[in-house]
């Protein structure tokens, strides 16, 4: 691990000796990231977050567990805002498909507030085929979507739940719905069409979390 800091965040931090720290000005800081990375002072240099795969989180996952699935939400923004749910509700994992995701990086990881390093994350490359394993696994299939009948209340009651959102506007797309065992809605008022998909996400795993 190596680390950058300007002198005042370096005597906030108390690195430990271990860590190979450069003093540096925001300037110099300001080169070493992406544009849109927040730095705040520091810039540490670690190793990447391990890859986690599909059936790591379907086999540590409990008689009662909750994974998430993204159908093509690719703003970092909500992605990050969904992961620091998923934290604060014990999701077994967040499952999206590889070309459709924002990566890794500063936006996602501020957003999260720090639930990037305890969710696992596990990036597939064809959706329905992982929401086929996710189902042999026994998890019951619900995704969530506004033309829906039936109320998540009434969706919801098995112990294992895979719950499925789709980007905002186009939603889940046809061949994800079909390879859903239920389709939901959250009953909401008509005073707006619709929620931003990160608050539908947390609305959805508190509703999974009383069933």
């Amino acid at each position: 691990m190596r680390a950058w800091a300007t002198r005042d965040a370096a005597a906030l931090m108390n690195f430990p000796k271990e860590v190979a720290l450069t003093l540096a000005d925001v300037a110099d800081l300001g080169r070493l990231v992406p544009h849109d990375a927040p730095h705040q002072g520091v810039v540490i240099e670690v190793e990447p977050l391990e890859e986690v795969w599909l059936d790591e989180i379907l086999q540590s996952s409990g008689e009662r567990s909750v994974v998430l699935v993204l159908d093509q939400v690719t703003d970092p923004h909500n992605v990050g805002a969904i992961l620091r749910s998923a934290a604060a509700f014990g999701v077994a994992g967040l499952v999206t498909q590889d070309r459709h995701s924002p990566p890794e990086g500063g936006v996602v990881a501020k957003s999260a507030s720090g639930a990037l390093e305890r969710v696992p994350w596990a990036r597939v490359v064809n959706l329905a085929r992982a929401l086929d394993e996710i189902g042999e696994a026994g998890f019951w299939r619900i995704g969530l979507a506004g033309d829906a009948e039936t109320d998540l209340a009434q969706a919801l009651g098995s112990a294992r739940v895979a719950l499925v959102l789709g980007a905002e506007g186009p939603g889940l797309r046809p061949n994800t719905r079909e390879h859903c065992d239920a389709l939901a809605r959250l009953p909401i008022s008509d005073a707006v069409e619709s929620l931003n998909v990160s608050n539908a996400a947390a609305v959805a795993l508190y509703a999974a979390s009383i069933a």
